[in-house]
């Protein structure tokens, strides 16, 4: 159990990661609405890091930090962005249901109920991007609908927060 939730750290820090680089993509490609989501994608997997971090220490076991991977620092267009994200997330998905599922068979009552609060935010996470590229599909990557779906990413951030 204690290397997966340590492998969940490391999942957690590298999307960070990830998302800072995107952010910063973004911002440095003329959106400022998909660079302050992902600014806000990354503070929001560095806080599941901390609480993870938290959790194992809090067992009495000493949770370690993980070296961070090199994310990519161009990418091919903001659909391709945000289908990294998506990818990512169902990666981090895998990894929280593995370690659901050996705490529900080792009866660790603790881990189980512990990581239920990361479940429902890998749902939400997960719907969250497929939707954005359901958008992208829909309207497209022409000049006005980059645009508003630029825009609609900053507002739809709103209401997430």
């Amino acid at each position: 159990m204690f290397e997966l939730l340590e492998e969940q750290i490391s999942l957690e820090a590298n999307a960070s990661q990830l998302y800072l680089a995107m952010a910063t993509w973004c911002e440095s490609s003329g959106y400022p609405g998909a660079a302050k989501f992902f600014y806000n994608r990354s503070e929001e997997e560095r806080e599941h890091m901390m609480k993870v971090i938290r959790y194992i220490n809090k067992i009495g076991a000493h949770a370690t930090i993980p070296g961070i991977k090199q994310p990519p620092v161009n990418y091919d267009s903001f659909e391709a962005v945000f289908q990294l994200a998506y990818e990512n997330e169902k990666d981090v998905t895998a990894s929280i249901n593995k370690t659901v599922n050996l705490s529900k068979e080792e009866k660790d009552h603790f881990t189980f109920n512990f990581l239920q609060w990361l479940v429902d935010e890998q749902l939400e996470e997960e719907q969250m991007f497929e939707s954005i590229l359901t958008k992208i599909k829909l309207i497209g990557l022409d000049g006005r609908g980059i645009y508003l779906l630029d825009k609609e990413i900053s507002d739809m951030d709103n209401k997430v927060q």
